[in-house]
C-alpha cells in the first residue's frame, strides 16, 4: 500500500538537499499523544470546561487550577517517546537533507529523536517560567507539583507555551519563515492546517516540491505534487537516508 507514493516520496528527498518539514498534531499521535481536532481527540472529549476555553490566557489566570488540571493530564504526556517520523526527520537532517523542522507542537519529541534546529510555533512543555522573578524550571517539576507549581518566590508558574489569546514569538516566526522561504521542498504532514497563524507560513514556500502527508483532508486547500494520507511514522520509517 503507498508503495507507488512512497518510492516517489523518495525520488523527491534523494534529489533535496534544503528540506523543511511543517508538522502539527498528527507527528506525535503515533506516539501515543493524542491530537486536538480529530473524531477522537481532546476537542471532541467532554469536560467541566471546553478544551478550547481551558487553553486560554484568561482562563490560565482567572483559573489556573482548572488549567492544571487540565494541561498536566491531557499535555503533559512526559513518557511518550519519538516514533519513526521523528526519528527519520533527524537522521535527514543529520545527512545534511533537511534544514529545519517548523512544529505546532509542544512535546519536545523532535529534539528528544535529535533534530537540532526546531521552530517550536507554540512553545514547549519543556520550558516553564516564574511569572514573577523569571526563574526557569523544567516539566518534570511541574508535572509533580501538587495544584499550581510556585516558584520558590512564591510566584505562579506559567509554561512557556502559546495559549489562544496569546501572539507567538516573534524570533520563532521569522526563523520558520526563513526556513520554508529558502526550502527546496517542503513537506507537510500530521496536520490539519486550520490553526492560524501556523498554517499561514506555508504561503512563503517557493521551492519545486510540495508534499502533503496527511490521514485526512486538510482544512486549507494546498496544491501538492504529492499527498499520502497515511499514518507519518509509517510513511517516513520507508524512507532511505
Amino acid at each position: 500500500m503507498y508503495e507507488k507514493e512512497i518510492e516517489r516520496l523518495q525520488e523527491i528527498i534523494d534529489g533535496s538537499s534544503r528540506i523543511v518539514f511543517f508538522g502539527g498534531a498528527g507527528v506525535s499521535t503515533e506516539s501515543g499523544i493524542p491530537d486536538f481536532r480529530s473524531a477522537d481527540g481532546i476537542y471532541h472529549q467532554t469536560y467541566k470546561y471546553s478544551p478550547e476555553q481551558v487553553v486560554s490566557h484568561s482562563f490560565f489566570l482567572r483559573c489556573p487550577e482548572a488549567f492544571y488540571e487540565f494541561y498536566k493530564d491531557k499535555m503533559m504526556l512526559l513518557d511518550a517517546k519519538p516514533n519513526p517520523a521523528h526519528l527519520k526527520l533527524a537522521e535527514l537532517e543529520k545527512a545534511g537533507k533537511l534544514s529545519a523542522v517548523v512544529t505546532q507542537n509542544i512535546d519536545g519529541l523532535h529534539q528528544a529523536a535529535g533534530s537540532r534546529r526546531v521552530y517550536e510555533l507554540h512553545g514547549s512543555i519543556h520550558r516553564n517560567y516564574c511569572m514573577d522573578c523569571g526563574k526557569f524550571y523544567d516539566a518534570d517539576y511541574v508535572k509533580k507539583s501538587e495544584g499550581v507549581p510556585r516558584c520558590t518566590c512564591g510566584g505562579m508558574i506559567k509554561p512557556d507555551v502559546v495559549l489562544y489569546e496569546e501572539g507567538l514569538d516573534e524570533g520563532t516566526i521569522h526563523g520558520a519563515v526563513h526556513a520554508i522561504s529558502q526550502a527546496d521542498t517542503l513537506i507537510i504532514g500530521g496536520t490539519s492546517l486550520v490553526v492560524y497563524p501556523a498554517a499561514g507560513f506555508i504561503d512563503y514556500f517557493r521551492g519545486r516540491h510540495l508534499v502533503v502527508i496527511n490521514k485526512s483532508e486538510t482544512g486549507k486547500p494546498v496544491r501538492a505534487e504529492l499527498s499520502i494520507s497515511a499514518p507519518i511514522g509509517e510513511v517516513l520509517g520507508q524512507i532511505r537516508v
